[in-house]
């Protein structure tokens, strides 16, 4: 659509973040993949190794896989549901290799993409991780790595309640309610100078320790998404570690799997990491944290991260205190250590971001599917209906082809 294009850009190409037009769709499909121009960052290394390349064992037939989505009659094929998901760029992993691999927009195989609140599941990784190797605690309150919350909603709070999000927040994440509290995080987050008169906090720190508790339930009852909880766990990591979120990630993962791109997090005013939803990186250097997570921590060969620590989120949460959660359609589900767990048939689980961001693992197919996009609607409820059967149907079709080539 042009936007940016020109030096300088023509007024009515120019996108921006002061004024937020850079993050109103459709400019969004531009901007996605172009956060560095507008927030400062901070990067994640992938070390001075050679990249480790990925085999490929392209599958054209992937394309015409049908299915039926959710709620509907007709069938559709793989291929019109990428475009019906503003998918601007889709990988899929099978056996190890590359079987597909797609971009549109402006994503490119050189280019980086927002992940959204695929970044919390980095995130509670890395908590996982530190966990396993006896770093963290979680059983622990969090005030024993963070007491200057010891008068906010958190005071009373676990370490585990955090990793699951089973807190209790007065905190709504309704993007569509403009008095929702996420606005006052967002402005909190802001990097940018804060206008005349604004006495709120500034920064992630400073935000947490103004939420208060629910009056309706105690920590620990019920499952409630809510991205603070995230941004939280990225503090007590760094606490626990002596670490921050991005050096952490760098070390224990983005220099060890042979990534093509270096990463980055957008950060605050103060130069805190978003823990939350800041993380933007190249599509394949996805599939290998993806692939390494559904080889139980394996990589190459190598035992990157603990075993222990992968198969605590494949474990899965509660499902009972996720059935009290506002997700009626993702029914049987649960969420540990910030992943999505199906508890399906073939075991999958995912990270998941607003506008159509994902890792979704499949042990049983032995397949992981990337999958970045720029969908209108802040919420995955939009592309759900169409994604999961989507994501099912592949893997479907993938074991059937190995069942054919076996006879």
């Amino acid at each position: 659509m042009g936007w940016m294009q020109g030096f300088p850009p023509p007024d009515k190409r120019l996108l921006s973040a002061a004024d937020g037009s850079f993050f109103e769709f459709p400019a969004l499909r531009w901007s996605v993949v172009h956060m560095r121009q507008f927030l400062p960052t901070t990067g994640v290394s992938r070390g001075l190794g050679a990249p480790v390349p990925f085999d490929h064992a392209l599958d054209a037939g992937i394309d015409a896989v049908r299915f039926t989505p959710r709620g509907a009659e007709e069938t559709m094929t793989w291929e019109a549901s990428l475009a019906k998901n503003y998918t601007d760029g889709i990988l899929i992993l099978h056996h190890g290799d590359i079987v597909y691999e797609r971009y549109s927009g402006e994503l490119t195989e050189a280019r980086k993409h927002a992940a959204m609140s695929v970044t919390k599941s980095f995130t509670g990784t890395l908590a996982a991780v530190l966990a396993a190797e006896g770093t963290l605690d979680p059983a622990a309150p969090v005030t024993e790595y963070i007491p200057e919350l010891k008068d906010s909603a958190f005071g009373d709070a676990s370490v585990r309640q955090v990793m699951n999000m089973t807190t209790s927040l007065q905190y709504s994440e309704d993007y569509a309610d403009p008095e929702a509290e996420v606005w006052r995080y967002a402005k909190a987050g802001n990097p940018f100078p804060k206008s005349e008169g604004y006495a709120g906090p500034v920064g992630y720190y400073e935000y947490l320790q103004t939420l208060e508790k629910a009056p309706e339930r105690d920590h620990g009852e019920a499952f409630a998404y809510k991205t603070p909880n995230a941004d939280l766990l990225g503090w007590i990591i760094a606490r626990a570690s002596g670490k921050s979120v991005d050096t952490l990630l760098a070390e224990k993962v983005w220099s060890r799997l042979g990534m093509e791109q270096a990463a980055y997090f957008q950060v605050d005013a103060k130069g805190t990491p978003s823990a939350g939803g800041g993380l933007s990186a190249g599509l394949r250097d996805m599939g290998r944290f993806g692939q390494m997570l559904l080889n139980d921590g394996a990589w190459q060969g190598e035992q990157v991260l603990p075993e222990a620590a992968i198969a605590d989120i494949r474990e899965g949460g509660s499902q009972k205190k996720f059935a009290k959660s506002d997700h009626p359609k993702l029914e049987g589900w649960s969420y540990k250590n910030m992943w999505w767990i199906t508890h399906n048939d073939h075991e999958a689980f995912a990270a998941r971001g607003v506008h159509g961001q994902t890792i979704y693992v499949d042990p049983t197919a032995d397949m992981v599917i990337v999958r970045f996009a720029s969908h209108p609607v802040a919420a995955n409820a939009a592309n759900d209906p169409t994604s999961l059967p989507a994501y099912q149907a592949v893997a479907d079709y993938l074991m059937a082809r190995d069942t054919q080539a076996n006879q």
